[in-house]
């Protein structure tokens, strides 16, 4: 029994392992087959990738040329455009530099004027050389606006006061003073406190008063020559701003008591529109006195033209009588013509008749009674 036992199991493990065997060849047979299509299937997957590589790399080769085709313009542009940028600034820059060149050399230049300025101030600080300095800028001005023959400098009165200037201006004289007090001026501008400046201020006002008064007195002079008003110049036109501002205390304004003494506060800007306006009265006059000798010659045209019209009238009265006379004339001419004729008709009626002597002699004192009437 353990016997067959011991058979059947062989039995059983033979046929076991003849399945196993069969079953070994046909898995070995389906992973050769496996393995040979997973073979094939992978080349053709890599074919396929490699194509697919391919195409990608050359579409990214594509796409890197123009990228580096871009930026290279790109690059060459924006390489232009800083050298051109660079360019610009360099020549700003050099623009710059000469600029400051230039600055410094009018820096220089300002300096040196202001020390000439500071120079001349210490000049002019005596009176005497401002007042020189005064007429001096004051000719100047003269010389540039009126011919030489409408003003004088140094004009002497009958006193023995002598005026700076004065401008002929028709048949009268303009005196202008050009002397003006100025050390409280410089006082108060160099002032440090209020009450210091408040009181050069009025001794200033003082100042201005008198001078004012020293001009009416001594150079507002009808009975010699001059109009009843005097130009007073002003060297600087901040001393012409405190006049007009009536920054000088007091309660009459220096400004108003000049004009009421007939004296004229001018400075340098508005001297000159004075001296305009006298220029343009200068014109009104020669257009006036050439209007004075066109009427005269108009006058004199018209009486010329009187005596031509009556001597034309006296011509047409003779014209007249003497056409008359010529008429009458005529009329009797015609009427002697007129015999003439007749008496030629009658001297060829008659001379075969007569012996031509005779004929003549009766014919001529035939006729002479006619030429007679005719007379």
């Amino acid at each position: 029994m353990s016997a067959v036992l011991v058979l059947l199991l062989l039995a059983v493990l033979a046929v076991v392992a003849v399945g196993a065997v069969a079953l070994v060849r046909l898995l070995t047979r389906e992973l050769g087959a496996l393995r040979d299509d997973s073979t094939a299937r992978l080349a053709e997957l890599k074919a396929e990738s490699a194509g697919q590589m391919a195409a990608r790399t050359a579409e990214m080769d594509r796409r890197l040329q123009m990228l580096n085709e871009t930026m290279d313009r790109r690059l060459s542009e924006l390489d232009t455009k800083v050298d051109r940028r660079m360019q610009s600034a360099t020549e700003t820059s050099s623009r710059i530099h000469d600029r400051l060149g230039k600055l410094d050399e009018a820096t220089t230049q300002i300096n040196a004027r202001a020390r000439d300025l500071a120079r001349l101030e210490q000049a002019l600080r005596p009176p005497k050389a401002r007042g020189g300095f005064g007429e001096l800028l004051l000719a100047n001005l003269l010389a540039d606006t009126f011919p030489a023959d409408k003003y004088a400098l140094q004009h002497t009165f009958r006193t023995g006061e002598r005026v700076d200037a004065v401008i002929r201006l028709d048949r009268a004289l303009v005196p202008v003073d050009a002397k003006f007090p100025l050390d409280n001026f410089h006082r108060v501008v160099e002032a440090e406190e209020d009450a210091e400046r408040a009181l050069y201020l009025k001794q200033f006002g003082r100042d201005v008063k008198g001078h004012v008064d020293a001009i009416a007195n001594k150079y507002i002079r009808p009975d010699e020559g001059t109009y009843e008003f005097a130009l007073m110049y002003l060297p600087a036109e901040a001393v012409y701003y405190e006049l007009v501002c009536n920054r000088l205390g007091g309660t009459t304004s220096p400004l108003t008591y000049a004009l009421e003494r007939n004296v004229i506060p001018v400075s340098p800007s508005t001297l000159h529109a004075y001296l305009l306006v006298l220029v343009l009265g200068f014109k009104g006059l020669q257009i006036e006195e050439h209007a004075r000798e066109v009427m005269t010659y108009v006058a004199d045209l018209g009486r010329d033209f009187t005596r031509f019209k009556g001597d034309f009238d006296v011509v047409g009265k003779h014209l007249g009588n003497a056409q008359t006379k010529y008429g009458e004339a005529e009329k009797r001419l015609s009427r002697f013509e007129t015999k003439l004729e007749q008496a030629a008709e009658s001297e060829l009626v008659t001379g075969d008749e007569r012996p031509p002597a005779i004929a003549e002699q009766g014919e001529t004192v035939a006729e002479l009674p006619r030429a007679r009437d005719a007379a």
